[in-house]
C-alpha cells in the first residue's frame, strides 16, 4: 500500500498475454479450476478464521504483547488447518505505543477536536502544546514555505484523499503522514497536524498510520484529525479575524527492546519450487485489524486450504506467511528476505493480500521474458470470478517488496477498494465490516491463482528490479 507510485517504475506487463496464440488451460485444468471455485464459494473457514483472530486476539500493535499472542494463535491455527512445517521466526524491533491523545481549539472558538497520534510520533510535553495553527493545502505548499516562517507554531496539512476503486490516490496523499512533521520542523514548527488519510466523512474517526523522522531534523509530535474535524478547523481558520490557537496533547512511549515475528506454514509440494503468499499479522490498535490485514491472512490461508482439498499435493510448495510489524516498517518482510535470500531462486512467485476484503476485480503480473505470455493462463482461470486482466505496473505488497527487489516475480489480485479508506487505520476496522460472500470470492481467486502458478512449467522470469 505504501508505494503505489514507486510501483509505476515496474513497466513489464505483457501485451503477449492478450494475443490470439497465447497459452491456454487444458480441459483437465479447467475442470480443476471449476472444482476449486465451487469448493471456495461454499466454504466458511476463512470467515471463521478472521472472526477468531479479531475476537480472541483483537488489536495487534507491532512489537506488543498482543502481537505475540497473535503469533501463538497463528501457529496453532495453521496446525489445526493442516499446514505443515509450522514455525515462528522472530526479529528485534523498537515498539511504539500510544498512551493518550487529545486536541482542542483554544481560541477564538473553544471546542474539542478528534485526533489520533501517528505511529512513531514523539510525545508532547505533559498537558500538550498550545500554539497558533498555520494551514497548508498540500505538502508541496508547506515545502515552499521559508525556513523560520513557522517558528513556535503548529503546522496543519489539509489535503483530502479522493475515493477510487483502486486506491490510486493513496500513494501521494500518504506522504503527508510521513513527511509533514519533518517539513514543519525544518521551518520551526513545534507540532504538526494532518487531515486523516481517509475517505470517510460521516463519522469523527481519525486515521492513524506510521510517520517518519530524519536524524538531522528536530522531532516534533504529529497527529491526524478526523475528516469532519479537519473541516471544522479549516472553517475556524476562515472565520477567525486573527490567529486560531490549538492545544495538541499526545502521550506516547517506545520500548526499544521489543520483538516481532513471522508465522510460517506450508502445503508441501511435489518439487522444490515455492509459491510465497500471505498477509500481515500486526494491526493498528484503534480497531481490531479485520480489513487491515486480518482479511489477507484469512484469504491466503483459506486459499491454501482449498487448494489442498481440491488437488491434494500441489506441484510447488505453498508457503503462507503471517508477516510481522508491517505497519511500522515491514520488519517481518525484510527479515524473511534476509533469512531466505539463498533460497529465492526456488521462489516461483510471491503475492500478498493487503487491501481489505472487497471483491477481487483485476489481475496483473510482472512476468518477464519468455514467461510473459503465461499471464494469459491466470486471466483465463480467473475470468469466471469476474476478474479482468490489467496492463500496467504491479506492486505486490509491502511485505514481499524485499523479495521482489531480489528478483522474485509477483502478481496482484486487485480488490475493490472503493470503501477501504473509510475504515483503514480507524476504530471502525472491525469484523462486522467484512462481507462473507466477498471474502469467499477472494479465497476462490487466490486458490485458483495458486493452482495455476503451481501447474506452470518452468519459472515466471525474474522481476525487473533484479535486472
Amino acid at each position: 500500500m505504501k508505494k503505489f507510485l514507486a510501483a509505476a517504475a515496474i513497466l513489464s506487463l505483457v501485451s503477449t498475454a492478450y494475443a490470439a496464440d497465447a497459452p491456454s488451460l487444458t480441459a483437465a485444468q479447467k475442470k480443476t479450476v471449476d472444482k476449486i471455485i465451487s469448493y471456495a464459494l461454499d466454504d466458511d473457514a476463512a470467515y471463521e478464521m478472521l472472526e477468531s483472530l479479531t475476537t480472541e486476539v483483537g488489536p495487534r500493535l507491532p512489537g506488543s504483547e498482543a502481537e505475540a499472542r497473535g503469533r501463538e494463535w497463528g501457529a496453532a491455527k495453521f496446525k489445526s488447518l493442516g499446514l505443515k512445517n509450522v514455525r515462528v521466526e522472530t526479529y528485534p524491533m523498537p515498539a511504539w505505543s500510544r498512551i493518550s491523545e487529545g486536541a482542542a481549539i483554544v481560541s477564538p472558538f473553544p471546542q474539542p477536536l478528534k485526533v489520533t497520534a501517528l505511529g512513531k510520533s514523539v510525545a508532547t510535553p505533559e498537558g500538550g502544546v498550545a500554539a497558533e495553527v498555520v494551514r497548508f493545502a498540500t505538502l508541496d505548499d508547506l515545502k515552499r514555505a521559508p525556513e523560520g516562517s513557522l517558528n513556535g507554531k503548529i503546522v496543519f496539512v489539509d489535503e483530502r484523499l479522493m475515493r477510487t476503486q483502486d486506491g490510486s490516490g493513496y500513494g501521494f496523499v500518504v506522504a503527508n503522514r510521513s513527511a509533514a512533521a519533518v517539513e514543519g520542523a525544518k521551518r520551526g514548527a513545534i507540532a504538526a497536524l494532518i487531515r486523516s488519510v481517509g475517505t470517510d466523512s460521516n463519522r469523527r474517526n481519525p486515521h492513524t498510520g506510521a510517520m517518519g523522522y530524519k536524524d538531522d531534523v528536530p522531532k516534533i509530535p504529529i497527529g491526524a484529525l478526523s475528516n469532519p474535524d479537519a473541516d471544522q478547523l479549516t472553517r475556524a481558520l476562515a472565520h477567525a479575524k486573527g490567529a486560531v490557537t490549538v492545544n495538541l496533547d499526545l502521550q506516547t512511549a517506545v520500548n526499544e527492546n521489543a520483538v516481532t515475528g513471522n508465522v510460517i506454514g506450508e502445503i508441501k509440494g511435489k518439487s522444490d519450487c515455492v509459491i510465497l503468499v500471505g498477509g500481515h499479522l500486526d494491526s493498528w490498535d484503534l480497531g481490531t485489524g479485520a480489513i487491515d490485514d486480518g482479511a489477507g491472512i484469512a484469504i491466503t490461508t483459506g486459499a491454501a486450504r482449498i487448494l489442498k482439498r481440491a488437488i491434494g499435493k500441489p506441484q510447488c510448495t505453498i508457503r503462507v506467511v503471517m508477516w510481522g510489524a508491517e505497519e511500522v516498517g515491514s520488519y517481518g518482510g525484510k527479515g524473511y528476505a534476509e533469512d531466505y535470500k539463498d533460497e529465492l531462486a526456488n521462489h516461483r512467485l510471491a503475492a500478498e493480500s493487503d487491501f481489505g476484503a472487497g471483491r477481487v476485480w483485476r489481475v496483473g503480473t510482472n512476468f518477464t521474458g519468455a514467461s510473459a505470455e503465461k499471464a494469459a493462463l491466470f486471466n483465463e482461470a480467473l475470468r469466471p470470478l469476474g476478474v479482468e486482466p490489467r496492463k500496467g505496473a504491479v506492486f505486490g505488497g509491502a511485505d514481499i517488496e524485499p523479495v521482489i527487489a531480489l528478483g522474485v516475480p509477483t502478481l496482484d489480485l486487485y480488490q475493490d477498494g472503493t470503501d477501504y479508506f473509510d475504515l483503514h487505520h480507524t476504530p471502525d476496522d472491525t469484523f462486522d465490516k467484512v462481507d462473507p460472500a466477498d471474502l469467499k470470492q477472494n479465497v476462490a481467486a487466490w486458490a485458483v491463482m495458486l493452482y495455476v502458478a503451481s501447474e506452470l512449467a518452468g519459472d515466471l522470469g525474474r522481476a525487473p528490479q533484479a535486472e
